[in-house]
């Protein structure tokens, strides 16, 4: 980035607006969406910097700007923050009027009000009462600010965008402190309403970064980002993508449709999932890139009303798979299918994601059960037992996701083949099934060790069992807690033991709290009595309970396991 396009300082708000700048909004940046949490935090900022002996300064963060000429400005990131600025310099105007029209010393008053509208605000039509404001607001606000706002008037109700009244009540909000703040003050209200204003402007400062072209603002925002300063990637890109149509020549039409379709997938999404979404997109049809990487990649790519609208029509294809990935619940998929999504969930396992997309579009619905279902047999066998390092596993998911999506794989089989590498094989997944621990104090590890013995129950019984049934527990043999009757376990080997998979099995909810710490000869009775073979053949095969048997038992579980979550055509 060349210096010369880039630009940094630190201003006060009074420079910052009162020097004749102009600030713009641009039409497809988000809507106003400050609440009374952030307004209060910042009425009680400026509080701080106004009363006696308060702090003679106050940082507002940074302010990203984009301008081509040093008097009008894009406003890149810092709009909600100017926004609101402008609308509590509104109220103390609002009130300023209120002592005009109340008769208290209206000639000063009036007075303070066109010099603070003409350095703050901007320049009314005395006549028409059409602004011409330093502040312009997105195409969503701007009409209602410049129409109903700025003039002070009356604010009418009904027939507005969430956002719009989002802006009314901010500045009523505003409107009732500024007037509590005058009447409290000792002596003229006027002066304090004109000193409010002026400390404030002082007072209140920005890093205020500017840029001369749209590429170096989104260059800002990646090394801000990249230094722990969050800004909004979702509001970033989808002004990219503005500004590539704006370049090639705006049409209304289509600048409207790209508004209106964009924020129809945000709202589906949610703006925060949104660059997760878009990564796994992107990686199902391109190239396989790292999330901070992932602008720059697209904006090397996307350059011309053709790729916008190709991204555009893409991401809303892949969205409703996503959405199936990400919350089954509410998905149309068959309930197998939803089954084998909430396993993963429960796994916290999204490798493949980029991987399902993509077989998602170009696979028979055969061909994608089964390759779903492999993916939870992987991730079983390489994530939750194996606890092995994702980085090789990423790059094979992804390099099979754009094989997939250039037609290389057209089949499940094909594509098993080729993700061979990151299928432990079955000597691995035993020995590392027959030394697994998992920590049920964890909620996530309490229902994964559910799901791990209902499903060992099922093999051995042919019957089905829905692990998340609230009747069903897990019984440590061993208590968590042990007390007197376990002399076989040393302090050290209770700990390193009470947590192993061998020494946990099935139990109904009531004979689990009457067990407790029970010892292993008065639970016995119970566990022989149990409804679930798994729980009997611990009685069956065991005289007592020692740090062998757990051992013992936890190497038969694994060879029972290795036939469960098995992909016959990798073993």
């Amino acid at each position: 980035m060349s210096a010369t396009n880039f630009k940094t300082e630190n201003n006060t708000y009074r420079k910052l607006i009162g020097n004749g700048l102009t600030y713009r909004i641009p039409r497809f940046q988000r809507d106003y969406s400050w609440t009374e949490d952030e307004w209060e935090d910042l009425w009680m900022d400026i509080l701080g910097t106004v009363r006696e002996g308060g702090e003679p300064a106050h940082y507002m963060g940074y302010l990203v700007l984009q301008s081509q000429d040093d008097k009008n400005f894009d406003v890149i990131d810092g709009q909600q923050r100017l926004t609101t600025l402008t609308l509590i310099v509104l109220a103390i105007l609002k009130n300023l009027k209120r002592l005009v029209d109340g008769k208290n010393n209206p000639e000063h008053n009036q007075q303070r009000i066109e010099q603070i509208r003409q350095t703050y605000i901007g320049y009314l039509d005395p006549v028409t009462l059409v602004s011409r404001s330093k502040l312009t607001l997105n195409r969503n606000n701007d009409h209602y600010f410049q129409t109903y706002l700025m003039p002070l008037g009356h604010l009418p109700q009904r027939g507005f965008r969430a956002s719009e009244h989002g802006l009314r009540k901010a500045f009523e909000w505003f409107d009732k402190r500024v007037r509590e703040h005058a009447k409290k003050a000792s002596g003229d209200e006027g002066v304090a309403l004109a000193s409010l204003v002026e400390t404030m402007s002082d007072r209140l400062f920005f890093t205020v970064i500017s840029v001369t072209d749209e590429l170096n603002a989104y260059k800002v925002f990646e090394t801000l980002n990249a230094r722990g300063v969050r800004l909004s990637s979702t509001d970033l890109l989808k002004n990219y993508l503005f500004s590539v149509l704006h370049r090639d020549g705006e049409h209304a039409h289509e600048m409207n449709a790209l508004e209106d379709r964009w924020e129809a997938m945000i709202s589906r999404l949610g703006s925060e999932s949104f660059p997760d979404f878009l990564r796994v997109h992107w990686i199902s049809r391109k190239t396989s890139v790292r999330q901070s990487e992932l602008f720059k990649t697209i904006r090397a790519q996307i350059i011309d009303r053709e790729s916008v609208f190709e991204l555009l029509r893409g991401m809303e294809e892949d969205m409703d798979t996503y959405l199936a990935l990400t919350n089954p619940e509410v998905s149309l998929w068959a309930p197998n299918l939803k089954g084998f999504v909430q396993n993963l969930r429960m796994f916290s396992v999204r490798q493949p994601f980029s991987l399902l997309l993509a077989a998602h579009r170009r696979f028979s619905s055969d061909d994608f059960e089964s390759l779903l279902r492999s993916c939870v047999m992987i991730s079983f066998r390489y994530n939750v037992i194996g606890s092995l390092p994702t980085h090789e596993q990423e790059h094979v998911y992804h390099s099979v996701a754009q094989k997939i999506s250039n037609g290389g794989l057209t089949t499940a089989p094909e594509t098993l083949d080729v993700m061979k590498p990151i299928y432990p094989n079955d000597d691995k997944f035993r020995g590392d099934f027959s030394e697994k621990i998992l920590r049920t104090t964890n909620s996530r590890n309490a229902r994964i060790v559910r799901y791990i013995l209902c499903a060992l129950e099922s093999q051995l019984n042919g019957q089905d069992y829905d692990f998340e049934s609230d009747s069903i527990t897990i019984e440590h043999i061993l208590p968590q807690n042990p007390t007197s009757g376990w002399s076989a376990f040393n302090e050290e080997e209770a700990d390193a033991m009470v947590y192993r998979l061998g020494n946990m099995t099935l139990l109904t909810k009531g004979q689990n709290r009457d067990l407790g710490n029970a010892e292993f000869t008065i639970k016995k009775p119970v566990l022989a009595a149990s409804n679930f073979e798994l729980t009997r053949n611990v009685v069956k095969d065991n005289v007592d309970w020692t740090p062998e048997r757990i051992a013992a038992r936890q190497k038969a579980m694994a060879k029972v396991a290795t036939s469960v979550w098995r992909i016959t055509q990798l073993s």
